[in-house]
Order: structure tokens, then sequence, then C-alpha cells
């Protein structure tokens, strides 16, 4: 585990993906605010700090739980985005975008969860 999490292709997928979740929950309407907006934002940003502390401790085990949190995360933004889109606060075409950016990113996590072998 030599190399920074910044150059983890999961992380920089991520970022790539929370910078889209900021941009589209900008024009959700102003009610939302505090709602689903911040929650939104709230899950995104979770995944590629997940990944980035996972990579920063010290064991494969800390690595691997913290993955399985960016994972969690990550379906939590899945959800909120079908939310957002039943809401009708993007279009369909860009919330399949965004969906599509999601299952992505999961499964280049389900790749490194599944590279990071935790201790018996």
């Amino acid at each position: 585990m030599g190399q920074s999490y910044r150059d983890l292709i999961a992380w920089q997928k991520a970022m790539d993906f929370v910078m889209d979740v900021y941009r589209t929950s900008k024009a959700f309407p102003r009610d939302e605010l505090y709602g689903l907006s911040s929650q939104l934002r709230r899950s995104a940003v979770g995944v590629p700090t997940n990944i980035a502390e996972g990579q920063a401790r010290f064991s494969a085990n800390e690595f691997h739980y913290f993955l399985g949190r960016a994972r969690g995360s990550l379906v939590e933004v899945e959800t909120q985005l079908m939310i957002a889109q039943n809401l009708a606060y993007f279009t369909p075409e860009h919330g399949k975008h965004l969906l599509d950016q999601a299952a992505e990113l999961g499964k280049i996590l389900n790749g490194l969860i599944g590279a990071i072998r935790p201790a018996a």
C-alpha cells in the first residue's frame, strides 16, 4: 500500500462523481437546501472520504472496512438520486447518466474490495 489514495482510480472516479452530484443538486428546489440536497451531498462526499481514510490506515482489515463504508455511501447516493429523479428534479437522461456513473464506481469499488483481503 505504498501509493497515495489520490492514485486510486476508485478515489478519482468518486471525486468526479461528487462534483457531478454537487452541480446537479445545485439546481434542486430551494426548499430542498437542508433536505434531500444536503443529504445527497453528504452521502456523495462519504464515498471518496472513506476510500481515502481506509487507504491511509495501517492494515488491510481497516482498508477493507472503509471500502465497505464507501460502498454503503454509494448506495445511499443511488437511492437519493432515484428519489430526486422521481420528484423530477432533473431529466430522466441526466438521472441515467448519474446512476450509470454510480454503477461504474460501484463495480470499481467491488473490485477493490475483492482485491483487499482482510486477515482471517
